[in-house]
């Protein structure tokens, strides 16, 4: 069997190379605005800003899939954003806090999450490229 028709787990690690890691951290501090900004607007608009929050992040989480043609490029937004709002759901010393205990707060915090496995998931595996993969050539 030649290396084309090898299993992607068969080949040899290769590190990333440095325009992908700086790539990455970009979605992962984009990830982390996008939860940012959609836990202050997901409480501001209910519903609409509920949904507003969900979609941004899910057009996030598909659109650095896409644009790193990897799965990857999927869990490093979602990483972002799930530390982010993590982060956010803590109270303060104070006795702050930005997420209520409401029902939106919740949809918010698990449909997110729920949006980034699924667009990791329906995310662009590496394929390989060129006609010679195609079945039939």
């Amino acid at each position: 069997m030649s290396d084309r028709g090898a299993s992607m787990l068969a080949q040899p690690f290769r590190p990333p190379s440095a325009a992908r890691v700086a790539a990455y951290l970009g979605l992962f501090v984009l990830g982390a605005v996008t939860g940012f900004t959609g836990a202050l607007v997901q409480g501001g608009w209910f519903p609409g800003g509920l949904l507003l929050a969900l979609a941004g992040a899910a057009g996030l989480f598909l659109g650095g899939a896409r644009a790193a043609r990897s799965r990857a490029g999927a869990v490093a937004p979602a990483a972002g954003w799930v530390v982010t709002v993590v982060f956010l759901t803590a109270t303060r010393p104070e006795g702050d806090f930005l997420f209520g205990a409401g029902g939106g707060s919740y949809l918010f915090l698990l449909g997110g999450m729920a949006l980034a496995v699924i667009c990791a998931t329906i995310g662009a595996g590496r394929q390989p490229e060129g006609d010679q993969v195609r079945l039939g050539k």
